[in-house]
C-alpha cells in the first residue's frame, strides 16, 4: 500500500498523477457573473457524486478569450473541491445539457486522465468512493481553512489494473449508475404527471372554470366532473370554488413534532426504527431510507412521536419547505412536523397540498420568511383550501398507483446503489475478478 493510498490492493498502487494531469479554475471576478450566459461551476455545484449546472451564477460567452478556453468543460469531466469546510476533497462527475461547456471557477479542479494508461471513469469511481473521499478530505482539513493543492492531489495513490481491466470495472459500474439515472428520471416525470393534476384540480380548479363555461372537463367521467362545482365564492384565500372552505393544516390531520432520544444513551440508537432528518428529505417524494435509526428502546422512550406509513413529514427549521411521505414507521427529529392525515382525506391530496406549500417556501413566496422556525403551533395554523372529501377520494384512487411506483423506482434504485458501493471497493482491490461480477448483479437486482 502506498504511504499516501487509503487503501490496500492487489494492482500496482501508482500516484494518480502518474496517470493525470490536473487543471484549476479560474478566479472570474465578482463583476464577471450575469443570469444569463455561459454557466460557471463552483463547488456548491459538487454533490453526491455528480456535477450539475443548477442554480450556476453565468458569466457572458464573450469573457472566455483563446487564452480562457482551457477552463471550459465537456460532459462527463471528473471534478474535485479543492477548498471549504465540509467541502474539500469531494468529488464528482458532470452532467450538463448536451453541446454546453460550463466554465470552471477557482477552487474547483479538473483532472485530464492519460487514456493511454487510466481511464477517466476508472479515475472516477476509485477518487469519488467514500474511501478515497475521506482520505482526501483528511488531507485538506489542516489548520485553519481545509485546502488541497494540485500536487497534493496528484500524490494520491490509486489502483492501476490493465488499462483494459480499467474499462471494464468502469462499464460495470457505468451501466449500474445508468440504471440508477432512468429510475429517478422515470420518477421525476411521475412525480410531474401527479403534480399537474393537483394543480388543475386544486389550484387552477380548471374542472370549475370549464362547467362555469358550460363546457364539460376534459380527462375524467361524468361521475367525477359531477363533484365539482360549477361557480366561484369569495373566501379569505381569494375565489374558491363554491362549497370549498378554507381551513388549516391541523383540519388535515394530527401534526406531530419529531424529538431526538438523548444521544448521551448510545442504547437508544441502532437499526430497528427509521430516524428521519433533513438530510433524507432533499429531492424525494417519498423516505425510503435514512442514515440514521433507533434501537426498539429508544423509540420506546417517546412512543407518541412515532410515525404511521403514509405520515407527511415538513421541515420546519433551517432547510425548511421540505415535505416527504413516510413509507415505514418511523420517527423524526426536532427540525420536522409531520401530520398524521386523517382518514377521510385519503394520503394523496394530504401530500401535495403540504408539498405546495413547501414550494411555496422554498421559493421565498408567502410565510416563508418565518417558516424557517416555524412552531408545531403555528404550523398547525397554515391556512389550506379543502374541497369535499369525495374529491380527495377519487384524486387519490388515481395518484396512490404512481407514487407506490414512483416508491418501487426509488428503493429499486437504492439497492442499485448499495451494490455499485459494495462492488466498487472489491473491483479496485483486485478482489473481486470480473467473471464473478454479473452473478451478484443478477443475484441482486432479482
Amino acid at each position: 500500500m502506498s504511504s499516501n493510498s487509503p487503501i490496500q490492493s492487489e494492482f500496482p498502487i501508482t500516484p494518480i498523477g502518474f496517470g493525470a494531469n490536473f487543471i484549476s479554475g479560474y478566479a472570474f471576478k465578482s463583476q464577471d457573473f450575469c443570469e444569463k450566459g455561459l454557466p460557471v461551476i463552483k463547488i456548491k455545484n459538487i454533490q453526491d457524486r455528480i456535477v450539475t449546472t443548477a442554480s450556476s451564477q453565468c458569466v457572458l460567452p464573450d469573457l472566455i478569450t483563446e487564452k480562457l478556453k482551457k477552463f471550459l468543460l465537456d460532459n462527463g469531466d471528473v471534478l474535485i473541491a479543492m477548498t471549504g469546510q465540509g467541502s474539500v476533497g469531494r468529488v464528482g462527475r458532470l452532467q450538463c445539457v448536451k453541446n454546453m461547456r460550463p466554465a470552471m471557477n477557482q477552487r474547483v479542479g479538473k483532472f485530464v486522465a492519460d487514456e493511454a494508461s487510466l481511464h477517466k471513469d476508472f479515475l472516477y469511481y476509485v477518487i469519488s468512493s467514500e474511501t478515497f473521499e475521506n482520505h482526501l478530505f483528511a488531507m485538506g482539513s489542516g489548520s485553519g481553512q481545509p485546502n488541497l493543492s494540485p500536487a497534493a492531489i496528484l500524490s494520491v495513490g490509486i489502483p492501476q489494473p490493465a488499462y483494459q481491466e480499467q474499462v471494464a470495472i468502469a462499464e460495470i459500474l457505468n451501466a449500474l449508475d445508468d440504471r440508477i439515472a432512468l429510475l429517478c428520471d422515470t420518477n421525476t416525470t411521475l412525480e410531474a404527471i401527479a403534480q399537474a393534476l393537483f394543480k388543475s384540480w386544486f389550484v387552477d380548479f380548471d374542472p370549475v372554470r370549464a362547467k362555469q363555461e358550460g363546457r364539460e372537463p376534459e380527462g375524467m367521467d361524468a361521475d367525477t366532473a359531477a363533484l365539482f362545482p360549477d361557480s366561484f365564492e369569495e373566501s379569505e384565500l381569494g375565489l374558491v370554488p363554491k362549497g370549498w372552505r378554507v381551513g388549516t393544516v391541523a383540519d388535515i390531520g394530527e401534526v406531530i413534532c419529531g424529538k431526538t432520544p438523548p444521544t448521551s444513551e448510545p442504547a437508544n440508537y441502532g437499526d430497528d426504527v427509521p430516524f428521519i432528518t433533513i438530510p433524507d428529505m432533499h429531492n424525494l417524494l417519498a423516505v425510503t431510507s435514512t442514515n440514521r435509526s433507533l434501537s426498539t428502546l429508544g423509540a420506546n422512550t417517546q412512543k407518541k412521536k412515532t410515525l404511521p406509513p403514509g405520515s407527511i413529514c415538513v421541515s420546519c427549521i433551517a432547510t425548511a419547505g421540505l415535505v416527504v411521505r413516510v413509507t415505514t414507521p418511523s420517527q423524526t427529529n426536532q427540525q420536522i412536523n409531520s401530520v398524521v392525515p386523517f382518514t377521510k382525506w385519503g394520503y394523496s391530496f394530504p401530500l401535495f397540498t403540504l408539498r405546495r406549500i413547501g414550494d411555496a417556501v422554498r421559493a421565498g413566496g408567502s410565510g416563508g420568511s418565518v417558516f424557517h422556525n416555524l412552531s408545531k403551533s403555528g404550523f398547525e395554523k397554515l391556512k389550506v383550501l379543502f374541497p369535499i372529501e369525495q374529491l380527495t377520494v377519487v384524486f387519490g384512487e388515481i395518484i396512490e398507483p404512481i407514487i407506490e411506483k414512483i416508491i418501487k423506482n426509488q428503493k429499486q434504485a437504492q439497492t442499485l446503489a448499495t451494490l455499485r458501493d459494495t462492488l466498487l471497493p472489491r473491483l479496485i482491490s483486485g478482489q473481486l475478478r470480473l467473471p464473478d461480477v454479473e452473478a451478484l448483479i443478477e443475484e441482486a437486482t432479482a
